[in-house]
């Protein structure tokens, strides 16, 4: 209407107050008849706005009305999951900050390596998830308007009803797009927005879920260890045949619907890949599954996490036992520096902790026993100039390098800056139905 169209305030007025009265018995039925959704809404509408009916879907298509309803609703989508994600990175930082200095026996190959601390490993969790955080915002932020292109993208239909005035054309195109919250419309469509849009909407999902899965399987192991757990309620049955069992089924939940996330973004890869010249329909019925389905996965994915995250429970008698298990042979390399700095020969002091070692090794490969290294050093009077020291050369803290002071690091400069745009969203726990 501002652009010349003949168009009255009165039809205006007419849609405008019917925007809710949507009769969806009567779209049903339209539906079946006519065999198009967007064209049985036409009909209802129209039905509800008699006065204005003629000039309802006036030189649009169906995309015109679909891909830009679908463009909001995926950006929509991401300001849903953006304030949950910043939950869970946020609670999973104050669990680093508790534990920054916590020592931790550290696994690589899912073999004993060097320590960590509780904290610095719950970093590598959220520098992932803060990762995600950015990719989410991205691909938000890149989301254009379809905006009002015609049935192959050429804006013919509008051209011809602006009697050949492209400057109208392009204006009508950046007030729809303006009016629907977009800064930007993509200059060229097809019939439909490019397909390849779905895919990087469903990739940065699909990398969440990859790091949503390590980090339960990572809770997961723990629990194996009794290191870590996540909640328990006080009733709640582990396994129908094992009472003694706390098994981590919120995060095998997350891991399984993880994996379900992971694969969705096929869908769109396959699809794109697949869409002849303007466009083919064989796109529809699979981006009604498969980008509703990534979102609400997503969404129950980011709760259970949240709540995950809220109950962490840590044994630090476990921690502790394992670092004593394994911190002896660790401490070999401090123990020669002792001893060669108390006057010892590197090569003798060498090939005696090897020796002592192995002893210690099979008492626990092969009779199952504790690790005794330490009583073997003590035991021995070669090493006598440093049995005073071995106390401090078996401080965990020592072996644990600068993670107390990465994570302090890492949470003040990168993480809680990251979380500022959500601070007013942070909200209250989260309690799971089931």
């Amino acid at each position: 209407q501002s652009l010349g169209l003949s168009i009255t305030d009165e039809q205006i007025r007419e849609m405008e107050a019917n925007l809710d009265n949507i009769d969806f018995k009567m779209a049903a039925e339209e539906e079946k008849k006519l065999r198009h959704d967007v064209m049985a809404h036409v009909h209802t509408f129209a039905h509800c706005c008699p006065k204005a009916a003629a000039i309802i879907h006036l030189g649009a298509t169906s995309c015109y009305v679909g891909d830009n309803t679908d463009l909001i609703v995926l950006r929509d989508g991401f300001n849903l999951l953006l304030p949950k994600l910043a939950r869970v990175i946020s609670r999973l930082a104050d669990f680093a900050e508790k534990y920054a200095d916590m020592p931790a026996l550290g696994f690589t190959h899912y073999q004993p390596a060097q320590l960590t601390t509780v904290g610095k490993r719950c970093c590598l969790w959220i520098q992932d998830l803060c990762m995600d955080l950015q990719n989410l915002e991205r691909a938000r932020d890149d989301l254009r308007f379809r905006g009002v292109k015609g049935t192959t993208g050429t804006q013919a239909s509008f051209l011809q009803l602006f009697e050949g005035d492209h400057s109208k054309v392009e204006e009508l195109d950046r007030l729809v797009t303006e009016k629907a919250g977009f800064k930007r419309a993509y200059m060229v469509t097809g019939q439909t927005y490019s397909r390849k849009v779905d895919i990087g909407v469903l990739a940065v999902l699909a990398s969440l879920g990859a790091s949503i899965h390590k980090i339960c399987t990572d809770i997961r192991l723990l629990a194996n260890l009794k290191e870590i757990e996540e909640p328990f309620e006080k009733d709640q049955i582990g396994s129908s045949a094992m009472p003694y069992k706390r098994n981590p089924m919120r995060s095998e939940r997350c891991c399984s619907l993880a994996r379900h996330l992971m694969t969705l973004v096929m869908d769109p890869l396959q699809t794109a890949a697949v869409q002849w010249f303007e466009r083919t329909l064989d796109d529809s019925a699979n981006r009604r599954v498969c980008l509703a389905e990534a979102f609400l996965t997503a969404d129950i994915i980011l709760s259970t996490l949240q709540n995950v995250s809220e109950g962490l429970v840590v044994y630090p008698k476990v921690i502790e036992r394992r670092i004593r298990q394994e911190l002896p042979f660790m401490a070999t390399e401090n123990i020669i520096m002792a001893m060669v700095k108390a006057g010892g020969n590197r090569q003798d002091c060498h090939e005696k902790i090897r020796v002592l070692s192995q002893q210690a090794a099979a008492v626990v490969k092969q009779e199952g026993g504790d690790n005794d290294f330490i009583a073997r050093v003590r035991a021995d009077p070669y090493f006598s100039p440093i049995h005073k020291q071995l106390e401090s050369l078996l401080d965990p803290s020592s072996f644990t390098g600068r993670a107390p002071q990465q994570v302090a690091k890492f949470l003040k400069e990168e993480v809680r800056p990251a979380l500022i745009p959500y601070q007013s969203k942070m909200g209250g726990k989260v309690e799971l139905a089931l």
